[in-house]
């Protein structure tokens, strides 16, 4: 009964091993850490989302720089009135045409110049005609004169864009630094699954070893229960191995949008070298690089920028209007038309235009406001900074760490070995029993599992340090620049 149970357990560890093995008989795809960073940069489907937020930006300021298109208006209208005679007391219809056309140009100072040509038709008793053509000007000198306030909502939305750039950038470096932390994973649960199967064959030649023993006469009978208990545990160890290895392989699938039944290689080893850097570097690095810091950057250059021209629409509204034209008006039209060629009744006129709300409270507050948001913004860029150099000192103290731990790790491993190599010959002469092999062979796989996890951990480490001083796209070799979304505001077009 117990050697039909054993056999049955044989047989289903059997079944599930071969699925596993059939499961892992799929096309191969030799992955190395480039191409996949390059995959998640083609093919993240948040990225490629993200990436339309500077392509609407982009699409502000082409909308904002509109306020320069020439402005044509053109014009017909038709009137009727009655005129009274004080003579006969009679009224009289006056029926009246008029038809204009006109462009007008806003200056980056504020100016706005503009050209209209004017015709008309009156008739009452008689019949005219008149044509004019006016050129006119009008100038803020104090409240909305300068360039800075006449492309404000342009500048704005040109800080807008890069602060979604620097969005962009952020999502990107997070994107990097994961799909490498994943593609490690995948070769730290790799090496542990080879090194179950080896702890598997070593217990497997135990077993072997021991049954020959006890069919020898020189081992008990029940010492063949541990042999098989370990056996049994190992190849339950080398199941869930391979389960997590498919698991962590579905991961990267999904990130690098690879065939659902691609098995993934892992071609490229971890950096074990030294990683030596200044923590001086460093931070001037991350206080340089990090995107985070360079769109709040942005958002202080707004806020300045918007409020000086707060303060600038704290000053009175006076404008200057000045205009020039010709005239002419006659029984014939092109009479008339001569008239205004020639420039025989000329007009002109300048004149100022001023208004102030006493008190003024709503352009005050507003610049009061401004100046509050800036300083907001300010702190927050100091936080922020602060923030930022903590993050550098810590990852440079974790690749330290790190990198220490593979010398443990390594000399532990070492240690092990060794324990095994002697406990193994005092087994073969009867001075250690196969428990005591085993437990020693228990403490060689986890010294091997710590050594694996600690090469994964320095270069986790490594990554961790390249995102926090915002070098991680360089590290990697890849250049993102304020253009790269415009060929989505193009293919709009």
């Amino acid at each position: 009964m117990k050697r039909n149970r054993k056999t049955a357990l044989a047989l289903s560890l059997g079944l599930v091993l071969g699925a596993a093995t059939s499961a892992f008989a799929q096309p191969t795809v030799n992955l190395t850490l480039k191409d996949a960073i390059r995959m998640a940069f083609e093919k993240n489907l948040d990225l490629k989302v993200e990436l339309y937020n500077p392509a609407m930006a982009e699409a502000d300021i082409r909308r904002n720089l509109g306020i320069y298109d020439p402005l044509l208006t053109l014009g017909f209208n038709y009137e009727r009135s009655n005129s009274s005679n004080f003579l006969t007391f009679r009224s009289q219809p006056i029926d009246q045409v008029t038809a204009n056309a006109g462009v007008s140009q806003l200056l980056p100072t504020g100016t706005v110049v503009g050209v209209t040509a004017q015709s008309g038709w009156i008739s009452n008793s008689a019949k005219y005609y008149s044509n004019a053509v006016d050129l006119t000007l009008q100038q803020p000198l104090l409240k909305g004169f300068g360039q800075e306030t006449t492309d404000l909502a342009i500048n704005v939305s040109r800080f807008t864009k890069g602060e979604t750039m620097n969005v962009f950038r952020t999502r990107l470096s997070d994107t990097v630094a994961k799909v490498r932390n994943d593609y490690f994973q995948l070769y730290n649960l790799i090496e542990v699954l080879e090194v179950r199967r080896t702890s598997l064959a070593l217990a497997k030649r135990i077993l072997q070893d021991d049954q020959g023993r006890v069919k020898a006469g020189v081992l008990p009978a029940y010492e063949l229960l541990n042999s098989e208990f370990q056996v049994a545990t190992r190849e339950k160890q080398v199941i869930d191995a391979e389960r997590a290895v498919r698991d962590q392989m579905d991961v990267l699938r999904v990130e690098l949008q690879l065939p659902a039944t691609a098995e993934i290689v892992v071609a490229d080893q971890p950096y074990r070298g030294s990683f030596n850097t200044s923590e001086q570097e460093a931070v001037q690095d991350a206080l340089g690089n990090r995107p985070e810091l360079a769109t709040q950057r942005d958002v202080i250059k707004i806020n300045d920028l918007q409020q000086r021209v707060a303060k600038t629409q704290t000053l009175p509204d006076l404008t200057l209007n000045a205009s020039v034209g010709t005239g002419g008006f006659d029984r014939r039209f092109l009479r008339g038309m001569e008239k205004t060629a020639t420039i025989d009744e000329p007009s002109w006129g300048v004149g100022l235009q001023f208004s102030y709300p006493l008190g003024n409270r709503a352009a005050e507050n507003d610049y009061i406001r401004k100046k509050l948001a800036l300083e907001q913004a300010q702190t927050q860029l100091h936080n922020l900074e602060s923030a930022v150099v903590r993050d550098v000192k810590a990852a440079l103290r974790l690749v330290a760490a790190s990198y220490t731990q593979l010398d443990v790790t390594a000399r532990g491993r070492a240690y092990a070995e060794d324990r095994l190599r002697a406990f193994q010959k005092r087994h073969d002469v009867g001075l250690a029993t196969t428990k005591d092999v085993f437990d020693v062979e228990n403490d060689l796989v986890a010294a091997k599992g710590n050594q694996i996890q600690a090469v994964v951990d320095y270069n986790n480490s490594i990554t961790q340090l390249w995102r926090a001083t915002g070098e991680i796209l360089d590290q990697e070799g890849i250049s993102v620049t304020d253009t790269d979304a415009d060929h989505l505001y193009q293919k709009m077009k």
